[in-house]
């Protein structure tokens, strides 16, 4: 059996952090958001708050699990998107928002849910 392409495996992640989310009561405001600049996994609600979630899978950890490939650069990239999203859909702009990470790692096959990823 061929294996399963990044791409699926991705949406698939994609999938289970957004239905881990809906069942700590986030709510979906956009799903794979795109501007030229960059991609927003997951764009939440949770309460008031607008939360930015980039949703990262790993197959294997030998190069670094899932939240160790979230450098400098895909942060600002981002920050960037998320900035942009926020100029584009204006009704969420005077909201509080926050950058969370979904890190899933198929070999530990666990969920990690980081809120505040980027305060740190």
């Amino acid at each position: 059996m061929p294996e399963r392409s990044r791409q699926q495996s991705g949406r698939d992640a994609e999938g289970l952090a957004l239905a881990h989310l809906e069942q700590q009561g986030l709510r979906l405001l956009a799903q794979n958001w795109l501007c030229k600049r960059g991609e927003l996994d997951l764009v939440m609600l949770d309460g008031d708050t607008v939360v930015f979630v980039e949703v990262r899978y790993r197959k294997n950890t030998q190069w670094g699990g899932a939240l160790d490939s979230i450098d400098e650069r895909k942060r600002r990239k981002l920050v960037f998107a998320a900035q942009y999203f926020l100029q584009r859909e204006s009704r969420w702009a005077d909201h509080p928002c926050r950058f969370d990470v979904v890190a899933i790692d198929s070999s530990a096959e666990q969920l990690n849910w980081l809120q505040n990823a980027f305060d740190s």
